[in-house]
């Protein structure tokens, strides 16, 4: 096991036994794309880890974070968001797995992650107000089709979350059912990335919900795009809105985290050191091979 999913596995484990008590509703930490650029010299270790922990401490308070470290052209932007039916630990834990992932990227710019639960993006240039792309695309799940009632629920759903997201917050979920007929309910999450104008917002879920119908009639479909993240499904996939709770639960929550992310924080630091050490190693001995050659 690699030392990033020890740490992220330790990180669980301690909140599992300090928060009996507290609901962790479901992280949805399942990988849907995780694609890298380009090998890019211009990213230094310093900027990559420096720009992660700086997203560490936005997730953490408030669910999603941008981030840049370093001066142009060395400079390391990030992005970082969960969508936005996830609780603040939630989030926290669907953040921890995707800088487990991220951190595979290094030394490569133009990374990108799309989880179930958030998102991340790091680059060497500002990208913030971009929401379409060439990247952008659907995943229709091939698990079973559906009727036309369904079909006719899931349109209805994700027209109305495209319609409500860009007013609230960038954020919004949708349900729609026939009464009697629970097996064609359709559920909707659409999510923007919160640098995006509601202008820009609008645009990229309108396009991606066309995207994304092309999956009907599949049971479920999602849309990738530079800007916003969409989803339809039969299951409920959604988890249940929050309705507060204690302030010395929270408070726990927060030192917990705090702690022990500053310890992910450096090992994924670790981790990429090691990597990077480990590479000018092999490079120097082959080098040296190929030194010897030539004088034999």
């Amino acid at each position: 096991m690699e030392r990033p999913a020890i740490l992220r596995s330790l990180f669980i484990t301690v909140l599992v036994v300090l928060l009996p008590d507290t609901s962790v509703a479901e992280p949805r930490t399942q990988i849907v794309q995780f694609t890298c650029g380009n090998e890019s010299t211009r990213i230094t270790i310093s900027n990559f880890v420096g720009t992660l922990g700086i997203l560490s401490e936005q997730m953490r308070t408030r669910g999603y974070g941008i981030a840049v470290t370093g001066t142009e052209p060395n400079a390391t932007y990030g992005l970082g968001q969960c969508y936005g039916d996830l609780s603040l630990l939630d989030c926290v834990l669907c953040y921890i797995a995707a800088r487990d992932v991220f951190a595979n990227c290094y030394p490569i710019n133009g990374a990108r992650l799309y989880l179930d639960g958030c998102f991340m993006r790091a680059d060497d240039y500002k990208f913030y107000d971009e929401y379409l792309g060439p990247e952008d695309r659907r995943i229709c799940g091939n698990r079973t089709t559906k009727g036309t009632l369904f079909q006719q629920n899931a349109r209805q759903a994700v027209q109305q979350a495209v319609a409500n997201a860009p007013s609230n917050n960038g954020s919004a979920r949708a349900q729609v059912s026939v009464p009697g007929s629970s097996n064609d309910t359709a559920y909707v999450l659409a999510d923007c990335w919160k640098t995006l104008s509601a202008n820009s917002c609008t645009a990229c879920l309108r396009n991606a919900s066309a995207s994304m119908l092309g999956c009907l009639p599949w049971s479920e479909g999602r849309a990738l795009y530079t800007g916003c993240f969409m989803r339809y499904s039969d299951t409920n996939f959604l988890n249940a809105v929050s309705t507060g709770g204690g302030s010395s639960s929270r408070g726990k929550v927060v030192v917990i985290v705090i702690v022990v992310s500053s310890v992910i924080v450096l090992g994924v630091g670790a981790f990429i050191g090691i990597g990077v050490w480990k590479k000018k190693q092999i490079q120097k001995k082959r080098k040296g091979k190929s030194f010897c050659a030539k004088i034999s």
